[in-house]
């Protein structure tokens, strides 16, 4: 069905005349993509005005804008300025939000010591690294190996170098690991 509306979509925007034909037509009228098109014609429309947006924007035009607004709410919120969507219920104390830096320090993520059990065999242990590094985005191999209880370094070592080899990992210039 949706081939069939984007299909529609691009006759309508080339202007050709052309018509829809054979299986086309068919899942046209059994499917009453006419009626799927204005609806979805009715969502962006009211999209594009909450947005305040004209409704005949580009998809290029829209992902411009949508980069550029949440740069502006990032430094908002860095500001100390949060929008919250349901204010009574996500800050009901009505506290206004602190200024942050622009930084995100990863060194101060907070992620309890030894979470989890070295696992026993090669594969188990491979995925545990990827996703531990994948959950702390950069980290060194001590970073690593204090999420694991009775982890040894010289393993997690060897088993995040081998993630930097397949290509899951970076090995970074002061020698950390990225996910």
């Amino acid at each position: 069905m949706y081939n069939v509306l984007e299909r529609l979509r691009e006759i309508e925007a080339s202007g050709s005349g052309e018509v829809l034909e054979g299986k086309d037509k068919d899942i046209y009228q059994q499917g009453q993509i006419g009626i799927l098109k204005d609806l979805h014609d009715q969502i962006d429309a009211a999209v594009a005005d909450a947005y305040g947006w004209p409704v005949d924007l580009s998809d290029e035009e829209i992902l411009t804008r949508l980069v550029a607004l949440n740069k502006e709410r990032h430094q908002e919120e860095l500001n100390g300025h949060i929008r919250w969507l349901r204010p009574d219920y996500q800050n009901p104390s009505g506290e206004a939000g602190k200024t942050k830096s622009g930084d995100l320090a990863l060194e101060d993520t907070v992620i309890a010591d030894a979470q989890f059990d070295w696992p026993k065999d090669l594969p188990t242990q491979m995925a545990f690294v990827r996703n531990v590094l994948s959950d702390l985005g950069t980290a060194s191999v001590e970073d690593v190996r204090k999420q694991f209880k009775r982890g040894q370094t010289k393993t997690i070592s060897e088993r995040l170098a081998t993630l930097a080899a397949l290509g899951q990992a970076e090995v970074l210039e002061d020698g950390r690991y990225a996910a």
